[in-house]
């Protein structure tokens, strides 16, 4: 796609350019020069810029620029462009960073990967990590987080961290709870919640330590990214996978919905064995009154049987529990040294909260043996009575 064609498809489908920045003189010009090669409508957020910025700036007074005289993070940054995009009537935004690691000429890759797509999608730049010049910690950081990325919405993105996207604006959150560079992280999994697709795209990337100012303070941000991953894997467990669950209910007739959400009769070997080692696991642990709630909510999540994680996970029902109470009690007390004499003592509730630490280590201890051999030996089991399963490549 050319320029000229790039920049007639951009009008037509309502797309502005959205650069936030914060102290990238160096880099800023050559950026906007770039971009400028392929539309007028672009917006930029300076987010309390300190250096040359604002002069800068003032040669391209045909921008749409926003002054923040306080610097608050690369998040409310987009916020701020966000809203402001959304007033201005454009539908979707194309966000690139001001550092110069993103090439401007990756700007028709998102017009023709948008044009393929039939409905909304977010679009996020897949840079190949595993390319020479970027920094290992950009790497191992990147695979944690598609990691969560996956595991709070079932989406699996070889690159989740790159800030060269393009976003529906209609379909993102209007609301936001994160202000600095969590905020992608935040506006993809609530997006990805909503039941709009994110895929990757291959762009190029520039890592020039010379020119490149990286705002980026690794243990603040770090520990704000996983203070946002707990809670967004809270809410995903307890909330959005049972809602899920009750929308499929909802959509399918009852039939289906059992063959195909609780039975699952096609799921592999592999697939079943884990639903029961899953089920063996949760059921053992010591959260009572949650059993149910984890063993459905973290099967829906991670794809496996429902019905047979839920049969597994009610190992603790009443008869058992004395029997799961003891075993626990005593590889407990094997572990920690503080053995407690149970011939003397009555087995009950008040006995576990005296010694709840010593309970609490034997029962994890008993789920994860327990459900690793129950799980290895059905698999084992299925795999001899369904030998058609297997694999034939």
């Amino acid at each position: 796609m050319t320029p000229d064609e790039t920049r007639i498809t951009l009008k037509h489908h309502r797309i502005c350019i959205l650069i936030p920045t914060y102290n990238n003189c160096k880099t800023l010009e050559r950026v906007l020069n770039g971009v400028l090669a392929y539309t007028d409508d672009i917006l930029v957020i300076n987010d309390g810029s300190t250096d040359d910025t604002h002069e800068i700036l003032s040669r391209y007074p045909a921008l749409h620029t926003i002054h923040l005289l306080q610097n608050k993070g690369k998040g409310n940054a987009l916020r701020v462009g966000f809203r402001e995009a959304r007033k201005l009537g454009f539908h979707h935004a194309i966000t690139l960073d001001s550092d110069g690691q993103h090439y401007p000429d990756d700007i028709p890759v998102f017009v023709e990967a948008l044009q393929e797509e039939k409905g909304d999608v977010l679009l996020v730049g897949d840079r190949n990590m595993a390319a020479g010049g970027i920094p290992k910690k950009s790497s191992f950081g990147n695979r944690i987080s598609s990691f969560w990325l996956w595991f709070e919405t079932g989406i699996r993105l070889q690159d989740t961290q790159s800030g060269y996207r393009l976003y529906p604006l209609h379909k993102i959150p209007q609301k936001f709870y994160t202000p600095k560079f969590e905020f992608e992280i935040e506006i993809m999994v609530r997006t990805a919640w909503k039941g709009v697709p994110l895929k990757n795209i291959p762009v190029r990337v520039l890592y020039d330590p010379a020119e490149r100012v990286s705002h980026f303070r690794p243990v603040k941000d770090f520990a704000r990214i996983s203070v946002l991953n707990i809670v967004l894997v809270f809410i995903t467990i307890f909330y959005i996978a049972p809602r899920n669950f009750i929308r499929n209910f909802r959509k399918k007739s009852f039939r289906q919905f059992v063959k195909e959400d609780v039975l699952e009769s096609s799921g592999s070997n592999r697939s079943k064995a884990l639903s029961i080692a899953l089920g063996t696991f949760i059921g053992l642990t010591p959260l009572f009154g949650l059993h149910t709630l984890l063993t459905i909510s973290l099967a829906v999540l991670l794809k496996l049987n429902k019905l047979l994680a839920f049969a597994f996970s009610n190992l603790s029902i009443p008869p058992f529990i004395p029997f799961i109470i003891f075993i626990s009690l005593s590889i407990g007390g094997f572990i920690t040294g503080h053995s407690v004499s149970l011939t003397d003592t009555e087995l009950n509730w008040d006995l576990v909260k005296q010694h709840f630490l010593q309970y609490a280590i034997g029962s994890f201890v008993l789920a994860t043996t327990t459900s690793i051999v129950l799980g290895t030996g059905f698999y084992l089991f299925l795999e001899q009575v369904n030998p058609e399963r297997k694999k034939q490549n």
